[in-house]
């Protein structure tokens, strides 16, 4: 325990998700020893985050605008959706270079544990995108976990009554690794997820 703003410092870092005590720690004290850290400039950052930053009325992806820049870019296949969990799941898929279509951000996943179920997601405005007729496949790509798979089947069940094609994303075994050290589900994936060569 530290005295006073110190220990009101870390604490405050320990709220971050990921960041546990030790870390928020390390953080607080670089912030303190490095006379080039802009704190301030952190500190306005921070600030116009909060106000800037708006989530999506399309696809809760977060921007700066009513539409984030995927949902404005004209050249992205409308008759393609793919459903992730989280705004930072629709960077990793960017990063792919990959899927050229549009997304639907849930903001999170089924989990009866935490208190969250399917009526606390966007699940019911990504059944409002589908009306059109304009989506022609979903692809469910939520997190490979027990609460991600609850919400990729349950999301399924809701899609089966709509004419629209749906998909999920392959699990398996990740490039460079060790079968040795692969899980039994990880590993039953990629069996079930096989494709002739």
């Amino acid at each position: 325990m530290y005295e006073g703003i110190v220990q009101e410092l870390i604490d405050e870092l320990g709220r971050l998700p990921g960041v546990g005590p030790k870390s928020a720690q390390r953080i607080a004290f670089h912030i303190l020893q490095t006379e080039t850290f802009d704190v301030s400039r952190l500190a306005q950052v921070l600030t116009e985050v909060r106000e800037k930053v708006k989530f999506c009325e399309i696809c809760g992806n977060v921007g700066e605008q009513a539409r984030c820049a995927v949902c404005r870019d004209a050249r992205r296949d409308p008759t393609l959706i793919c459903v992730v969990e989280e705004a930072k799941d629709v960077v990793a898929i960017e990063r792919t270079r990959e899927f050229r279509g549009l997304y639907h951000v849930l903001g999170g996943s089924i989990s009866p544990i935490d208190g969250i179920g399917p009526d606390d997601l966007r699940i019911r405005q990504l059944l409002t995108r589908l009306q059109d007729g304009t989506v022609t496949e979903v692809i469910i790509a939520t997190d490979p976990n027990l609460e991600g798979e609850a919400t990729a089947t349950y999301i399924t069940r809701l899609l089966a009554a709509i004419d629209v094609k749906v998909s999920r994303l392959a699990f398996g075994l990740p490039v460079g690794g060790d079968l040795e050290y692969a899980d039994e589900v990880t590993l039953g994936r990629a069996f079930e997820g096989r494709r002739t060569v």
